[in-house]
């Protein structure tokens, strides 16, 4: 299934447009995405009988928000695949490298991004939402606790990122915008392999990214066991789970998001977003 957010409404997308939950469902589930989670596996039993029987409207993808909107927790993963460690001077993790975003950064999947400065980085990343309670899962069962995939992006100001003595990732990776995800959640039962899915983006038409998530040095169930391991996590709550080689200040000469670029960031089997970068 397709779950997302259209406008700020809870809607099941077919092939033929958007099915607004509330009305489709008389009212058992309300209109806000973000509370579908708290009942993920009641609202799935009734989405997979009964996505068809609500009115499918045309819709335009600029009307879509990011499926899980406000997130209690957001997790992000750094340095997860190996090439992206190479590009980085950086050794190949033994454990979890775990920053946080902030929701405030959120933002849908089409639309303008304003940029911070003179040096902003692009990260194409696969998101997972969990979709129940997790407290010391096992690997085997980490799949068990994803609601869903959507596709990322971790823009960064590598300024701030870097700047003074000690790094600030989280703060360098939240600023307004700065957190696209979209254009839907789609449930791991839609894919062959959820974990070896196509993965990549272009600036004005050029790749810049392109590798596949199954070469991840840490696959979504092993951090859905390492981070619970530590934390309680909820549904709802968001892992960013990481960049592969081809970011722009690990170029030869380095190379940053201007004004007037266009950000396009796909992921096989879930879709894409599409950005135009805008001065402040």
């Amino acid at each position: 299934m397709r779950i997302g957010n259209l406008s700020e409404r809870l809607t099941l997308f077919t092939d033929l447009g958007g099915v607004d939950v509330e009305q489709a469902s008389a009212g058992r589930f309300g209109p806000d995405p973000q509370a579908a989670y708290e009942r993920w596996d009641e609202f799935t039993q009734w989405a997979a009988v009964n996505q068809g029987s609500g009115e499918a409207k045309p819709f335009d993808m600029k009307d879509l928000g990011a499926p899980a909107p406000r997130p209690r927790q957001v997790f992000a993963i750094g340095v997860n695949y190996p090439t992206h460690a190479e590009e980085s001077g950086s050794d190949v993790p033994d454990s979890l490298l775990v920053f946080t975003k902030w929701p405030s950064s959120f933002t849908g999947p089409v639309g303008n991004i304003v940029l911070s400065g003179d040096r902003v980085d692009w990260e194409a990343e696969l998101v997972a939402v969990i979709g129940k309670h997790a407290d010391n899962v096992a690997v085997e069962q980490g799949w068990d606790y994803i609601a869903g995939l959507t596709v990322g992006q971790d823009i960064t100001n590598r300024a701030v990122q870097f700047r003074g003595p000690f790094p600030q990732w989280g703060l360098g990776k939240s600023f307004r915008g700065f957190s696209p995800s979209g254009p839907w959640l789609v449930t791991t039962d839609e894919f062959t392999d959820p974990g070896d899915l196509g993965i990549g983006c272009t600036v004005n038409g050029q790749q810049m990214q392109k590798a596949r998530t199954s070469s991840m040095v840490f696959s979504i169930p092993a951090m859905v066991a390492e981070l619970s391991n530590v934390v309680s996590l909820e549904p709802g709550d968001v892992i960013f789970t990481g960049t592969p080689a081809g970011v722009g200040v690990a170029r030869k000469p380095q190379v940053f998001l201007a004004p007037g670029d266009e950000l396009v960031t796909s992921i096989e089997g879930i879709g894409e977003l599409r950005h135009r970068l805008v001065s402040a």
